[in-house]
């Protein structure tokens, strides 16, 4: 596949950091190795390194001349809590963590770019290279930007990629606007009255309002949302009692939300409330929901989307860009730099023949064939965003 032929030159050298990373999986806040590894390539490339940003997470900074412009590359680092099935020989060493999401290739494509950036320097300003700890939902972007990510290193831009299973690889796909929808965990916690499991009339059965809780909340989309909206509730859980002949005090249940907008988001908060007081209330029990957003939307700056766009089809060539592909109902961390920084998060190839898996599944594993695109996209937006002017 086309890419940048220094980088293609290396493409060993990323697989084998890449299948290292695989091997040795830490879940978030917990890339100690990983940090180590990253930190100590950065050092040899001749960037200057910073840690502890977001507890593990580690900046390379790298200059060119004395312009003050500047961008921003992230990768993720964190694995999953998954029992990897691959049989692989570089399968994960340590039981029930592996790297089911492809963190281990990004981290290794944006070790490559800054490896290529810092030979070449063909630029003007200052690039960061940002690795990112506990990207699965454990707020490590969030971490990142309260211990002063973007007042130590400002950016005038910043970009991101996330492979994609069933994208061939030698493809990109880039979207404008919101792009992965915002994500919310949510608990009801029941309170009824408790009783003999024969005495149904001396109750207040929280099992019963839970019951009748999970057929309303279907109502939240479908009656709540705008049609012209995207959003999803899915109650995942649901837990009362422990034996056959009680009739519980108290009920949970719980599930995720997802939407494309903050004020969807509000709105199926608001309207959850709403739901579960008002159902509980005419049982005679009562109701309280925690709601907890975890993920902003995914949302591409216009401009820096049609820019990222142009790189790849620099790279690929025009007809191997989606340029609007469908809209991702999972999640992303990187949406809260979004929200602080213009940018754009795309998406690689992963691989698209029959068969290929998906992320978080036992089975997945990252296409090291992608790997010299993900770092010549990185390099030559950096080589475009900070062209030299002319003399």
């Amino acid at each position: 596949m086309p890419a940048v032929e220094r980088i293609g030159a290396f493409h060993d050298e990323m697989t084998a950091w890449r299948r290292d990373i695989h091997a040795h999986p830490e879940l978030g806040f917990e890339e100690h190795r990983t940090s180590d590894l990253v930190a100590k390539r950065l050092e040899e490339f001749g960037c200057e390194v910073y840690r502890g940003i977001g507890r593990t997470g580690v900046v390379g900074a790298l200059r060119s001349g004395n312009s003050p412009r500047s961008v921003g590359l992230r990768a993720d680092m964190d694995a999953l809590p998954i029992q990897e099935a691959t049989g692989l020989e570089y399968s994960s060493r340590h039981d029930g963590r592996m790297h089911a999401c492809g963190h281990d290739g990004h981290t290794a494509m944006l070790l490559g770019a800054a490896r290529y950036l810092a030979e070449t320097r063909d630029f003007e300003g200052q690039v960061f290279f940002i690795f990112q700890p506990a990207e699965e939902g454990l707020g490590g972007a969030q971490a990142m930007i309260e211990d002063g990510l973007f007042d130590q290193f400002p950016c005038d831009a910043i970009f991101g990629i996330h492979n994609r299973p069933k994208l061939d690889v030698g493809k990109f796909a880039v979207r404008s606007g919101a792009m992965m929808a915002g994500g919310a965990f949510f608990d009801v916690d029941i309170e009824g009255v408790g009783a003999h499991g024969a005495r149904p009339e001396a109750s207040v059965d929280p099992v019963v309002v839970a019951s009748h809780l999970v057929g309303a909340v279907q109502s939240v989309v479908s009656r709540n949302v705008p049609p012209t909206e995207t959003a999803v509730v899915s109650v995942t859980r649901l837990h009362a009692g422990d034996a056959y002949n009680v009739i519980p005090q108290s009920a949970r249940l719980g599930g995720t939300v997802r939407a494309f907008s903050v004020e969807v988001m509000e709105l199926v908060e608001r309207s959850l409330e709403r739901i579960a007081k008002g159902v509980a209330e005419s049982f005679g029990a009562r109701a309280r929901l925690d709601f907890r957003p975890i993920f902003s939307p995914t949302i591409n700056e216009p401009g820096e989307a049609e820019f990222a766009a142009s790189i790849c089809a620099e790279i690929v060539g025009v007809e191997n860009v989606e340029r609007n592909p469908p809209l991702i109902m999972a999640s992303e961390d990187f949406s809260f730099m979004l929200e602080r920084v213009p940018g754009c998060y795309i998406n690689l190839g992963n691989g698209g023949d029959e068969g290929s898996c998906e992320v978080h599944n036992p089975g997945y594993d990252f296409n090291d064939e992608a790997l010299p695109l993900g770092a010549s996209f990185f390099a030559r937006l950096v080589e475009t965003r900070l062209a030299r002017e002319p003399a």
